[in-house]
């Protein structure tokens, strides 16, 4: 079947792109292990050459690939163009730091030398989804890149003009034919792809369901995964916190990409004492937030990136009402053409509620009102994801303590919100994957660690 780009703020087709076909997706990893054979030995310098390039071209094109954004997935232009501008930037951090992170490094033992090398895998298999088009791809593929392997990428079937993008890109910077490359495919064709012998590893960023399938199937292979899956990010307000500045932070990290972001904050678990103040500071931040047309630069939510998931939100948002929770503004489907959803905030939240249970990937927040830190502390952990949390308190030796000692999540911000950052890993536990993207733990997730020793 083609791929059909429409843009979700009109609900009007944009493109049709055909479906490769089988031999063609052969001839691609084909010309990506050919391409892998010659960029392994590559020095860094050439390799980092390349990734300054990448980013020099992504900072002169930010405009347009923001618009392509914009309308194949509604991100508003504003915030299109600082995601290009941290993709410059981790294409810049991997090219200053790659060859540090995976230097030689010496063991002592009774051999003449021993020591370890970091050597790339081969071909890797990125599966990527739509809500980061470009950071979420390359927040991987740089690093993975500089370290010496291949990328081939299944892209979102909703933003193929983004996935060419980034194919396009990496060519112009210079890397060799194949080395980067996209394959048009639907998901039901995966499943061969990572059986096909030159793939030799495969990270995944999505849902939960489509881990377990990739996992199941590269395990299958024996082969390397990592996975970046969902997370339903608790956000705790203790009785310490300087509230005006919690909900400032609370409402950004909620509408952050119109909310549609695995670490974007999904339950505030505030201490009762400061429910009705947090709950007005929430509201009146949250109801100032300009919905509209994503190609506008005064828009700072845009639409949800497709209908299906719009009604979606909207469903779990009336069952957790219909089960007891409030709805203090929003909550409606808005009238008119687009997946448009506004704001909304929900409160007197519990157990046995989508909005407690589930991740809602669109601008709702779930307010969960509990007596003191320790059940804020029982109900952070009351989920099975684990990407990401956040703590508000004054004390900071508290909130540090609880962010190391307490909250099950692969990073924890104390008085800010969550973020990725190059220079920090990223990634999660429980429900929401295992490995690590960024830093220098994310350039090693696809090399193989290698023992030298000599006699």
């Amino acid at each position: 079947m083609p791929t059909v780009s429409v843009n979700p703020a009109t609900g009007k087709r944009i493109r049709e792109y055909p479906e490769i076909t089988p031999a063609r997706v052969r001839e691609v990893l084909g010309l990506a292990q050919e391409g892998f054979l010659g960029w392994r030995h590559q020095s860094f310098a050439a390799r980092a050459a390349c990734m300054t390039r990448a980013a020099g071209l992504l900072r002169e094109r930010a405009g347009d690939y923001a618009r392509l954004m914009a309308l194949e997935m509604g991100k508003p232009v504003t915030a299109g163009r600082l995601e290009i501008e941290k993709c410059a930037w981790v294409c810049d951090y991997y090219a200053a730091n790659a060859e540090v992170f995976l230097r030689r490094e010496s063991v002592p033992t009774e051999a003449t030398r021993s020591y370890v090398v970091f050597k790339p895998l081969g071909v890797v298999l990125a599966i990527m989804p739509w809500n980061f088009p470009f950071w979420q791809v390359l927040r991987f593929a740089v690093p993975a890149l500089m370290a010496g392997n291949a990328v081939v990428l299944k892209h979102a079937s909703n933003v193929p003009g983004c996935a060419l993008a980034l194919e396009r890109l990496m060519l112009d910077a210079g890397l060799p034919a194949g080395v980067f490359a996209t394959l048009l495919v639907g998901s039901t064709r995966v499943g061969k792809i990572i059986e096909d012998p030159v793939v030799k590893a495969v990270t995944l960023t999505g849902s939960v369901a489509a881990g377990r399938e990739v996992a199941r199937k590269a395990g299958g292979m024996l082969k390397k995964t990592v996975l970046e899956l969902g997370g339903s990010d608790p956000y705790l307000v203790l009785a310490s916190a300087d509230l005006e500045g919690a909900a400032s932070k609370c409402a950004a990290a909620r509408l952050a990409n119109s909310g549609q972001t695995c670490i974007a904050a999904k339950r505030f678990v505030v201490v009762k004492t400061h429910l009705p103040q947090f709950e007005q500071l929430i509201v009146d931040r949250m109801k100032r937030a300009r919905v509209g047309d994503p190609l506008e630069e005064e828009t700072e939510i845009g639409p949800l990136a497709r209908v299906d998931l719009r009604n979606q939100l909207h469903e779990q948002v009336e069952r957790s009402i219909a089960l007891g929770a409030r709805c203090l503004l929003g909550g409606e489907i808005p009238e008119g053409r687009g997946a448009f959803y506004p704001p909304t905030v929900l409160t007197g939240v519990g157990k046995g509620m989508p909005a407690y249970r589930e991740e809602l990937f669109g601008p709702v927040a779930a307010i969960i009102p509990v007596k003191d830190e320790r059940e804020a502390i029982a109900v952070a952990n009351d989920t099975g994801f684990g990407l990401g949390a956040a703590v508000f308190t004054e004390d900071a030796v508290l909130g540090e303590r609880i962010a190391e000692e307490e909250i099950e999540a692969g990073c924890c911000f104390v008085n800010d919100s969550v973020r990725s950052d190059p220079r920090l890993p990223f990634g999660g536990v429980k429900d929401s994957g295992y490995g690590r993207e960024l830093s220098h733990y994310g350039i090693r997730e696809f090399v193989n660690v290698k023992t030298i020793y000599v006699k």
